[in-house]
Protein backbone atom coordinates (compact mmCIF):
# COMPACT_ATOMS: atom_id res chain seq x y z
CA UNK A 1 0.00 0.00 0.00
CA UNK A 2 2.60 2.43 0.76
CA UNK A 3 4.29 1.71 -2.74
CA UNK A 4 1.58 2.70 -4.81
CA UNK A 5 0.84 5.82 -2.51
CA UNK A 6 4.39 6.54 -3.19
CA UNK A 7 4.03 5.97 -6.86
CA UNK A 8 0.87 8.03 -7.10
CA UNK A 9 2.11 11.05 -4.52
CA UNK A 10 3.60 13.05 -7.18
CA UNK A 11 0.34 13.07 -9.46
CA UNK A 12 -1.91 13.55 -6.38
CA UNK A 13 0.02 16.99 -5.62
CA UNK A 14 -0.09 17.74 -9.21
CA UNK A 15 -3.71 17.78 -9.29
CA UNK A 16 -4.16 19.40 -6.14
CA UNK A 17 -1.79 22.10 -7.26
CA UNK A 18 -3.77 22.76 -10.08
CA UNK A 19 -7.15 22.36 -8.87
CA UNK A 20 -6.05 25.14 -6.26
CA UNK A 21 -4.72 27.30 -8.64
CA UNK A 22 -7.53 26.68 -11.08
CA UNK A 23 -9.89 27.99 -8.39
CA UNK A 24 -7.40 30.30 -7.12
CA UNK A 25 -7.42 32.03 -10.94
CA UNK A 26 -11.10 32.09 -11.28
CA UNK A 27 -12.28 33.65 -7.85
CA UNK A 28 -9.57 36.17 -8.50
CA UNK A 29 -11.21 36.99 -12.08
CA UNK A 30 -14.57 37.41 -9.76
CA UNK A 31 -13.20 39.30 -7.69
CA UNK A 32 -10.82 41.66 -9.67
CA UNK A 33 -13.25 42.10 -12.44
CA UNK A 34 -15.16 45.32 -13.74
CA UNK A 35 -18.49 44.98 -14.01
CA UNK A 36 -19.89 47.93 -14.91
CA UNK A 37 -18.55 48.05 -18.98
CA UNK A 38 -18.33 51.27 -20.80
CA UNK A 39 -20.52 52.05 -24.16
CA UNK A 40 -17.08 51.39 -25.88
CA UNK A 41 -16.66 47.90 -24.38
CA UNK A 42 -19.84 46.16 -25.49
CA UNK A 43 -19.89 47.92 -29.26
CA UNK A 44 -19.86 45.95 -32.12
CA UNK A 45 -16.20 45.30 -32.75
CA UNK A 46 -15.27 42.59 -35.74
CA UNK A 47 -18.23 40.31 -35.25
CA UNK A 48 -20.74 43.23 -36.41
CA UNK A 49 -23.13 42.61 -34.11
CA UNK A 50 -24.04 43.94 -30.61
CA UNK A 51 -22.28 41.99 -27.92
CA UNK A 52 -25.40 41.49 -25.78
CA UNK A 53 -27.57 40.98 -28.15
CA UNK A 54 -30.43 38.17 -28.81
CA UNK A 55 -28.42 35.13 -29.02
CA UNK A 56 -30.85 33.79 -32.06
CA UNK A 57 -30.53 36.37 -34.35
CA UNK A 58 -29.83 34.91 -38.16
CA UNK A 59 -25.80 35.77 -39.16
CA UNK A 60 -24.83 36.93 -42.47
CA UNK A 61 -23.72 33.71 -44.74
CA UNK A 62 -20.15 35.12 -45.13
CA UNK A 63 -19.10 34.41 -41.39
CA UNK A 64 -20.20 30.82 -42.27
CA UNK A 65 -18.48 31.09 -45.72
CA UNK A 66 -14.74 32.56 -44.22
CA UNK A 67 -15.18 30.03 -41.28
CA UNK A 68 -15.26 27.18 -44.00
CA UNK A 69 -12.47 28.50 -45.76
CA UNK A 70 -10.24 29.05 -42.92
CA UNK A 71 -11.14 25.14 -41.68
CA UNK A 72 -9.96 24.33 -45.30
CA UNK A 73 -6.96 25.92 -44.87
CA UNK A 74 -5.83 25.08 -41.38
CA UNK A 75 -6.34 21.22 -42.79
CA UNK A 76 -3.88 21.92 -45.42
CA UNK A 77 -1.33 23.27 -43.17
CA UNK A 78 -2.17 20.11 -40.68
CA UNK A 79 -1.18 17.93 -43.65
CA UNK A 80 1.55 20.16 -44.74
CA UNK A 81 3.50 19.70 -41.53
CA UNK A 82 4.19 16.01 -41.82
CA UNK A 83 4.79 15.90 -44.96
CA UNK A 84 7.39 18.84 -44.78
CA UNK A 85 9.26 17.44 -41.40
CA UNK A 86 9.61 14.20 -43.84
CA UNK A 87 10.49 15.47 -46.46
CA UNK A 88 14.08 13.23 -46.85
CA UNK A 89 11.92 10.52 -46.75
CA UNK A 90 9.43 11.17 -48.90
CA UNK A 91 9.39 9.01 -52.29
CA UNK A 92 8.81 10.62 -55.49
CA UNK A 93 5.44 9.35 -55.44
CA UNK A 94 5.02 11.21 -52.10
CA UNK A 95 6.17 14.16 -53.06
CA UNK A 96 3.98 14.69 -56.23
CA UNK A 97 1.05 13.56 -54.56
CA UNK A 98 1.66 16.38 -52.32
CA UNK A 99 1.86 18.61 -55.37
CA UNK A 100 -1.58 17.56 -56.77
CA UNK A 101 -3.10 18.24 -53.24
CA UNK A 102 -1.43 21.58 -53.18
CA UNK A 103 -2.33 22.41 -56.95
CA UNK A 104 -6.34 21.57 -55.89
CA UNK A 105 -6.32 23.65 -53.29
CA UNK A 106 -4.47 26.57 -54.81
CA UNK A 107 -7.10 26.24 -58.09
CA UNK A 108 -10.13 26.30 -55.23
CA UNK A 109 -8.58 29.06 -53.97
CA UNK A 110 -8.07 30.94 -57.36
CA UNK A 111 -12.11 29.98 -57.62
CA UNK A 112 -12.86 31.45 -54.49
CA UNK A 113 -10.85 34.72 -54.96
CA UNK A 114 -12.56 34.95 -58.66
CA UNK A 115 -15.89 34.11 -57.48
CA UNK A 116 -15.49 37.23 -54.51
CA UNK A 117 -15.75 34.81 -51.38
CA UNK A 118 -12.95 36.65 -50.32
CA UNK A 119 -14.22 39.98 -50.40
CA UNK A 120 -16.21 41.75 -47.87
CA UNK A 121 -18.52 44.85 -48.49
Amino acid sequence: MEEMLSEYLPILIFLGLAIALGAILILAAAIVAVRNPDPEKVSAYECGFNAFDDARMKFDVRFYLVSILFIIFDLEVAFLFPWAVAFKDVSMVGFWSMMVFLGVLTIGFAYEWKKGALEWE
